[in-house]
């Protein structure tokens, strides 16, 4: 588990933020996984998710706090945390500066078809290729598509460990574009879910939050989060 929070990355987001800009204009590629204890923890029994951890050539960033604490408490200086909605705000607002082209990939089909509307509301010159549910018979059908539309960004919301596993199995076949796992993000960004209140994220106490508004999280929290930090201790 330490060398997955070594491979972190461990500068601040703003300077994350101008890599990711960087690789949107020069067409690069780059594969986003956004790093929290769930991941960590189901990379232990999960061999699959353990060999997407180990390439070389995925960007792993501090996703929660546990894991930049966990990080510090093993001599890791990792600046700050990187959460998975602020890369994906952050993706779009870029996006619509440069008119950069998008491809949506999952959560709930009224989540994702309000997300769509407050896209077109909200960022006018983003060029979106496409989109589709998570709930999908066949996702290697949809991934199929997703390379011959060849989007400079792809946000797939499959939760952890899926999302992954279905842009890893595909990303050789792409020539550009960044790819990220997002998790219930879309929920935030299309509205359909309010974010924690700012002095929660300031304090780092957004899981906090996500278990007062839905209490049935706590034993999420309590398998992955706190066996994790145990994990560290030992």
């Amino acid at each position: 588990m330490k060398k997955y929070l070594e491979k972190l990355y461990k500068k601040d987001k703003k300077t994350y933020f101008k890599l990711l800009e960087n690789d949107l204009k020069h067409k690069h590629k780059r594969f986003i996984v956004t790093v929290n204890p769930e991941t960590l923890m189901n990379s232990q029994s999960d061999e699959e998710l353990k060999e997407i951890l180990n390439c070389n050539y995925i960007s792993l960033v501090p996703d929660g706090i546990a894991i930049v604490k966990a990080a510090r408490k093993l001599g890791i200086k990792v600046e700050e945390r990187i959460t998975g909605i602020d890369t994906a705000e952050h993706l779009l607002k870029v996006a619509n500066e440069k008119k950069y082209s998008l491809y949506l990939f999952g959560a709930k089909k009224e989540v994702i078809n309000k997300l769509i509307e407050v896209i077109k509301e909200k960022y006018t010159n983003i060029k979106i290729l496409g989109y589709s549910d998570g709930y999908v018979k066949n996702y290697d059908k949809i991934m199929e598509s997703v390379i011959k539309l060849k989007p400079d960004i792809c946000m797939v919301a499959l939760g952890i460990p899926l999302q992954e596993k279905i842009i890893y199995k595909y990303f050789d076949k792409f020539k550009k574009g960044i790819f990220i796992g997002v998790g219930g993000s879309f929920d935030v960004l299309s509205g359909s879910k309010k974010r924690a209140p700012k002095i929660f994220i300031k304090l780092n106490l957004e899981w906090l939050y996500r278990i007062i508004k839905e209490p049935k999280r706590i034993n999420r929290f309590i398998n992955n989060n706190i066996k994790f930090m145990f994990k560290i201790k030992k």
